[in-house]
């Protein structure tokens, strides 16, 4: 099929009209609305280092999560210990990831270890110490379990991000897993980081507690606080001054309901004052749940706390049904915006801490595309000057296919929306120079032949045909190295292995079938009988 010069002509002819058609969007910025509808809408998307943007390492405290994991564990020990009438006193986390429990008899001991085996299999007692008739035992989680838990928190923390960022509209971010609790983060384009860093560092718990109101706030916050308590703060703006001040809360320490039951979260504009709040719609278990604890709590005042600080403590006049809720704040509208996405997008399971913090501004970025274009055009110029002072006019069909190489190449990264980065165009300019490696192998092969004798018919046969093998175990010696890198690698190396790659695979298409049809063009319908190379 291929023996055709016309179909291999129309072959070519695709491929380039193909680039072209992907290329549109980036080098025309305005298309008539006729057209538009059939073109691609996107641009070749460009990295951080090009555009501008936000780059960060952020660390996810999975201590923390195995310590909120035991927290939730000692309440459900306690009604398992209840429930099998094992007697004991004083069940509470201790310090670091670890439950802390009093037997009052000898006979607890073996009650508490059928309750670990039959409900709890992923702790076990590190200590028991003999104390006034029963035994004070400390319990821990196994470490097979802890090593599991810490992973799923990463891994979990790296999804929440990521559905964050999505619903936060940056087009093209990176969010790679670094190590065993580390997250790269970046995000090309972003124009407001400070913005962007609180919405993806927020751990965003969102919890109902019920406000203590028998016992005395004042007396708590003097240190006597009543058992199962603790003291949370909110704010309130004094519409006088318009400043913010603290106020405390003694709050039920017992959570009733959390953020994990929430089927959506909407930014609405109260009709009263105008001001913008987020309402919250809870699944059909989190309805159910919210039934009940309002229906059993009216008269009392239910904390909505977001990440331990109280944003509305209202009282629940009667039972509410429907799972519907509002948090209310005095939010400004981005505020509410960014609290209706982390919310939509789920808590993350533990507090993250930023390791790094690197911003790329928007004319950085230029500079760095205006002297990639620079080296490209300088690599280009060197390559053309060169083949053309030592093959002469072959060498003249070598840097021909040169531009058409990074027309396809570019629209290849178009047409598959990958992104463009510094060492990407460091990779484009590699690639300039390995395609005409590849053609230089084939002239010096067809110079061989003439100088046996060969007519330039048989001669351009030979050279193709005996250089074919080396420039393919060379490209796929590349390519294996390039797709590694690309699998394997993180930021600027990922970056330039997928130029690199796509680049060895377009430079066998123009450097090897692009350029034959060329010369077959000539030898063919123009017989020329000497070959200038």
């Amino acid at each position: 099929m291929f023996k055709s010069l016309k179909i291999r002509l129309a072959v070519t002819a695709v491929v380039c009209l193909a680039a072209l058609y992907f290329l549109i969007p980036t080098f025309v910025s305005n298309i008539p609305s006729p057209l538009d509808q059939y073109l691609p809408k996107e641009k070749i998307h460009l990295g951080l280092d090009l555009q501008g943007g936000m780059h960060l390492l952020m660390e996810i405290d999975t201590d923390k999560a195995l310590e909120a994991m035991m927290e939730r564990t000692s309440n459900d020990l306690k009604e398992s210990l209840m429930e099998g009438k094992v007697h004991f006193r004083n069940v509470e986390k201790t310090q670091g990831a670890a439950i802390s429990l009093e037997l009052t008899d000898s006979a607890g001991k073996s009650a508490l270890e059928k309750v670990l085996k039959d409900q709890f299999p992923d702790l076990e007692i590190s200590s028991s110490t003999p104390r006034d008739g029963g035994q004070l035992v400390t319990l821990k989680i196994n470490n097979k379990r802890a090593v599991e838990l810490k992973k799923l928190t990463v891994e979990h923390s790296v999804e929440t991000i990521r559905n964050r960022v999505d619903q936060f509209g940056v087009a093209e971010p990176e969010i790679i897993q670094e190590g065993e609790n580390r997250i790269l983060i970046q995000l090309p384009g972003v124009k407001d980081p400070e913005r962007a860093k609180n919405l993806i560092g927020k751990t965003a718990l969102l919890e109902f507690k019920i406000v203590d109101e028998e016992n005395s706030l004042d007396e708590a916050l003097r240190g006597n606080i009543p058992e199962g308590d603790v003291i949370a703060y909110g704010t309130r703006e004094d519409k006088s001054s318009g400043q913010r001040g603290q106020v405390p809360y003694l709050l039920k320490n017992k959570t009733l309901l959390t953020g994990a039951s929430l089927e959506t979260a909407k930014v609405q504009i109260s009709d009263r004052f105008g001001e913008p709040h987020v309402s919250i719609k809870f699944n059909s278990q989190g309805a159910a749940d919210f039934d009940r604890i309002t229906n059993e709590n009216v008269r009392k005042r239910l904390a909505i706390v977001l990440d331990g600080v109280v944003h509305s403590a209202p009282v629940i006049q009667e039972r509410i049904s429907g799972g519907q809720a509002q948090i209310t704040g005095n939010f400004t509208m981005d505020e509410a915006r960014d609290l209706a996405i982390v919310l939509r997008a789920g808590a993350l399971p533990a507090p993250v801490n930023i390791l790094e913090e690197r911003t790329v501004g928007p004319s950085l970025g230029s500079d760095s595309i205006r002297q990639g274009i620079m080296a490209t055009l300088i690599g280009f110029l060197l390559v053309v000057v060169f083949m053309f002072i030592y093959y002469r006019l072959s060498g003249l069909v070598a840097d021909s296919v040169l531009i058409l190489n990074i027309i396809v190449l570019l629209g290849i990264l178009a047409g598959f929306k990958a992104t463009l980065t510094l060492p990407g165009i460091a990779g484009i300019v590699l690639v300039i120079g390995m395609a005409v490696d590849a053609n230089v192998l084939i002239f010096e092969r067809i110079r061989e032949e003439l100088r046996l004798g060969k007519p330039p018919r048989a001669a351009i046969d030979a050279g193709y045909s005996k250089a074919f093998v080396t420039i393919l175990d060379s490209n796929v010696t590349t390519l294996i190295a390039a797709l590694f890198l690309f699998a394997f690698g993180t930021g600027p190396v990922k970056g330039f292995a997928l130029t690199l790659s796509i680049g060895i695979v377009v430079s066998m298409f123009t450097a090897v079938f692009v350029t034959r049809i060329i010369f077959d063009y000539f030898i063919w319908n123009r017989s020329i009988s000497k070959i200038s190379i």
